[in-house]
């Protein structure tokens, strides 16, 4: 009788094991029940990169995934993570923490604690910062650089009222973009020209000489590809701009901490060296983004 009880009790271990297992996803692939991820990113290729390197990471964890990339700028996608829309957005640290009405520093531990506090009463939960980095920088071709000796944004000042600044839209509002050269460096364009976030048509703009001085991130290869001049940031106009998730804190909390286990090894390994090659990659080489994307997750070994 006793064999028999114990042979019931060990066939009812394995059963218990054989449900559970059947019910876990760990790093196997294995679908994960709950609500669909939702993830945006704003209008420039480097997000949408990124978001693309989220969504493909939770994927391969069991994670279902919806992508609404390129949704617009921070006024448009930011408000949509805030009312549910989306669930999941890269960000940028200082850029996000001075949108929601905090003062970024050049200190990224710093920046990114304010910006938890600040977006926790919206409901998002800010993870991990990335290495990676990406400012806003000002360019000037090599030939406007040599002509009028520019090297640093200083150097700016003396040109106020006399040089064409292009850039996003938003930019003559934007205390990183057009009101932070003026109150920080005394420059005042004598027109601005609206444009793209970072992208070909400020790239366009500037080799055609429809403008003096463009907007770009710091980590797009077409600066060092057409020979432009970044100009330094030497008063430091630019704080922190690391890579960030911002996740919806009830998607987070659905999921009891396997969405931010994901994205924060992911964050681990994303350096400015690796987002600027893959930049380089999609934006000048013609790569297929998802490919890039998986490309790098797979060399850092965070996808089979």
């Amino acid at each position: 009788m006793r064999n028999k009880r114990t042979r019931l009790v060990l066939l009812m271990l394995v059963a218990i094991a054989l449900v559970a297992a059947g019910c876990s996803s760990d790093d196997d692939g294995a679908s994960r029940d709950g609500s669909t991820i939702v993830i945006g990113s704003a209008n420039f290729g480097e997000s949408a990169l990124v978001a693309e390197i989220y969504a493909q990471a939770l994927e391969a964890d069991g994670f279902t995934v919806e992508r609404k990339f390129n949704v617009g700028s921070r006024e448009i996608y930011a408000p949509a993570l805030e009312s549910g829309e989306l669930d999941l957005v890269p960000e940028y640290v200082g850029s996000a923490l001075t949108y929601k009405g905090g003062t970024a520093t050049a200190v990224t531990d710093e920046s990114a604690r304010a910006l938890r506090v600040l977006w926790a009463e919206d409901g998002i939960k800010v993870l991990a910062a990335a290495p990676a980095q990406d400012k806003n920088g000002f360019v000037v071709t090599a030939e406007t650089a040599s002509g009028l000796g520019l090297a640093t944004l200083s150097d700016l000042t003396q040109y106020s009222g006399s040089l064409v600044l292009g850039g996003p839209p938003e930019c003559p509002e934007r205390e990183f973009c057009a009101v932070g050269l003026e109150s920080v460096y005394g420059f005042t364009p004598s027109e601005f020209k609206p444009l793209d976030v970072g992208g070909p048509l400020t790239v366009a703009a500037l080799t055609g000489g429809e403008i003096d001085l463009g907007l770009l991130f710091t980590t797009d290869g077409v600066i060092l590809q057409e020979g432009f001049v970044l100009l330094e940031d030497d008063q430091g106009l630019q704080p922190a701009e690391n890579l960030i998730p911002a996740l919806r804190q009830d998607i987070a909390d659905e999921y009891e901490g396997a969405i931010e286990r994901v994205l924060d090894e992911v964050s681990s390994f994303l350096s400015t060296v690796d987002l600027t090659a893959m930049n380089k990659a999609t934006g000048y080489d013609g790569e297929d983004p998802a490919e890039v994307a998986r490309e790098w997750l797979e060399e850092k070994g965070l996808v089979g």
